[in-house]
């Protein structure tokens, strides 16, 4: 894996100072000139400082293979620099245009089946086509020395969403690709024979031309699970090659300005690697529509989390967030009352030190017409453009306060996530369908919050060990290396809680053998011979078990039959005895080396491990109230987040209402910004409704 390149962020405008970016995806050429001047004026009202522009104008930038026309482009970003707002050009290379593919319809993707995925949307392009990487650098060429002395473009917004429908290609370009990768992962044929266990089902190959992309198998029937591992991580890496193609070849001819992708990270979302990726930008950029429903503000946070993780810690690019509802779900809900401002500066408080939209102006046509964006179809006497306003005055006050240049402080515990782990689970041949990796440590992130702590979401790559506490929740692969990592941690005095599903098989999906969780048994303490699923499909099975510390789980538990002597029992099952789970441990805790080890057996989601966590944490020596002193009980209805400033000379308190009901809460000194917040100054308090937030300098 190579290092992560230097960090870059796009730099202001000529005599203007660092701020916080604040705007959206701009799609002129969707509208007649004479809007344009409209757009910029309400964009100068609203605070726009920042525009993405661009993004799918491939076929208004060359209309014809020989022709091109950039005089529109040029008019919109003279206006748009012209009045003080920068630009992050894309490439123009996310959906190529009818004249390409007319021409050469050898560069569509093709699904399991061999069906041609034709033009009629986005992103109908292989990433092993050489014809279309051909077409597509050229127009990347051609966009570098057009704007390469530019003074209003600050960055290079590469493609857009790479992998978002065209993340698997099994076409014969992708055939010849994945062999390449193959050969390059493993260097001979019986390596990829051992990796991918080939001997089941008489699956060995005699030679790297007997490899193929994982295509259709007949309804039904069961992928080989290490090919079908590794055929996900061929198809990150080579999406992530064409990335670096676009990358190079613009950064070549203008090496000065800063090159991102706009990454699609959230809590279910495990298209592409993204820590891996993140590697490869200048800064990171992400991509995030609220999940509707309860968990709304935790999710959000978790994937912002989650992206300051995978960013180090560096500022990352919120490059797309909606004001409202999305068109893209069977039902589109829109924003309660607050949450426009709310969410936006929930991701801010998480390091994103750029707030950005899609959109601009709400489309008129299209298949986009009804996502919501910054100007909506009402125009400007509108609840969403005034909002956008105050948004946009409330993140003014943050720059002034100095917000940009802080960083997210470091929680004391770490919930682990990891891209693989995600993948291997994803496999149609397992103990039960209803258990996937990536619902796991988001359980654990609201769940700690309910007691007051908001952990770090941390790639498997990361620093993890570095902290006091560190979560590995259903991290179903370890390999030597992490299990290791592991080890060394706990012995080494820190505190681990593992789950259910976590260390079973090797890097290749390869079982580790002796008991469940092999890899780290002698950390755990504990041995489970077999899984026990619990469903509600089939009249008569075991469809929860009750353990005795009051916490009921479901989906699936360890059969844990031995412990070590160093093991302390805190929860068993309290079943019946044809389950065969009466009295079997469910939760326990061990010392290893000069730290401890706690094991959850159990899927308890998140309110039972709400209910399970204050005796661990009492365990582990842990505190609640994360950040908040001794004297002042935590109000877990809150989450608190804390940035903290150049050289620690100061920090931003950032408080959200994690409920429906009015909460109150200290202030701690300046209120900086209120949204549905009412400070009593007399009393140091304040009272924080559904969807509101306080800011801080402290």
């Amino acid at each position: 894996m190579t290092e992560h390149r230097q960090f870059r962020w796009p730099q202001p405008l000529k005599g203007r100072s660092q701020e916080i970016w604040y705007g959206g995806d701009y799609n002129p050429e969707q509208w007649p000139e004479e809007v344009w001047d409209e757009d910029v004026a309400l964009m100068r009202k609203a605070g726009v400082n920042l525009v993405s522009v661009g993004i799918f104008s491939w076929a208004k930038l060359q209309p014809s293979e020989d022709s091109w026309d950039f005089g529109w482009l040029d008019r919109v970003i003279d206006k748009l620099g012209g009045a003080g707002i920068a630009v992050d050009l894309a490439s123009a290379t996310a959906s190529p245009p009818m004249w390409l593919t007319q021409a050469h319809p050898e560069v569509l993707w093709r699904d399991e089946r061999g069906n041609v995925c034709w033009p009629g949307a986005r992103q109908h392009w292989r990433a092993t086509s050489p014809i279309f990487r051909d077409y597509a650098l050229a127009l990347c060429t051609r966009m570098a020395e057009h704007y390469r002395d530019n003074p209003y473009v600050v960055a290079w917004h590469v493609n857009n969403e790479y992998g978002c429908h065209n993340r698997f290609d099994y076409s014969d370009d992708a055939a010849q690709a994945f062999r390449v990768w193959c050969k390059e992962r493993y260097g001979d044929i019986e390596s990829v024979n051992d990796a991918w266990g080939t001997s089941f089902w008489s699956q060995q190959m005699g030679d790297f031309s007997e490899i193929i992309p994982p295509r259709f198998i007949g309804e039904g029937n069961f992928m080989n699970p290490g090919k079908l591992l590794d055929f996900k991580r061929f198809s990150s890496d080579a999406l992530q090659e064409f990335f670096r193609a676009e990358r190079d070849t613009l950064e070549r001819i203008t090496p000065g300005i800063p090159l991102t992708t706009n990454f699609m990270v959230s809590a279910a979302n495990s298209v592409l690697d993204y820590d891996a990726w993140g590697r490869d930008v200048d800064f990171v950029s992400n991509d995030h529509y609220f999940m509707p429903g309860e968990q709304h503000l935790d999710e959000l946070v978790y994937s912002a989390s989650l992206v300051d993780g995978i960013a180090r810690k560096h500022p990352w690019f919120l490059m797309e967030h909606s004001t409202g509802a999305v068109n893209w779900r069977a039902i589109n809900y829109r924003k309660e009352e607050g949450q426009l401002i709310r969410d936006s500066l929930a991701h801010l408080a998480m390091g994103a030190n750029a707030i950005c939209y899609f959109q601009w102006r709400q489309s008129q046509s299209g298949a986009e017409k009804f996502h919501t964006a910054m100007l909506p179809h009402a125009g400007e006497d509108s609840q969403d453009y005034r909002e956008v306003c105050e948004l946009g005055q409330d993140l003014k006050v943050l720059s002034d306060a100095g917000v940009a240049r802080s960083a997210v402080a470091k929680s004391r515990i770490a919930v682990v996530f990891d891209y693989e782990s995600e993948w291997a689970s994803e496999h149609t041949a397992t103990p039960t369908q209803e258990v996937r990796h990536w619902t796991e440590p988001l359980d654990w992130f609201r769940a700690l919050a309910d007691c007051g702590i908001t952990a770090d979401v941390v790639p498997i790559r990361a620093a993890w060990d570095s902290y006091e506490a560190a979560v590995l929740p259903s991290v179903y692969l370890l390999d030597k290396a992490n299990a290791k990592r592991v080890r060394d941690y706990v012995s080494g005095g820190g505190k681990l809680f593992a789950t259910y599903y976590t260390g079973i098989s090797d890097a290749n999906d390869r079982i580790w053998l002796g008991g469940y969780p092999a890899s780290i048994a002698d950390v755990i303490g504990v041995r489970s011979e077999a899984f026990t699923p619990m469903g509600s499909d089939i009249d008569g099975v075991l469809d929860h078990l009750e353990l005795s510390n009051g916490t009921v789980a479901h989906d699936l538990a360890d059969w844990i039959t031995s412990t070590a002597d160093t093991v302390e029992v805190l929860a068993v099952y309290e079943a019946e005895e044809w389950t065969g789970m009466r009295h079997v441990p469910a939760i326990t805790f061990n010392s290893f080396g000069e730290g401890q080890a706690a094991y959850v057996g159990c899927r308890l989601g998140r309110e039972g491990l709400s209910k399970a966590l204050p005796e661990l944490l009492a365990h582990m020596h842990i505190s609640a109230s994360d950040g908040v002193p001794d004297d002042r009980a935590a109000n877990t209805g809150v989450l608190r987040v804390e940035r903290i400033a150049d050289e620690g000379s100061g920090r931003f308190v950032f408080l959200f209402n994690r409920t429906h009901e009015e909460r109150t809460v200290d202030v701690e000194g300046t209120v900086l910004v209120s949204s549905r917040a009412t400070v009593h100054p007399g009393e140091l308090t304040a009272s924080i409704k559904a969807n509101g937030l306080l800011v801080m300098a402290v």
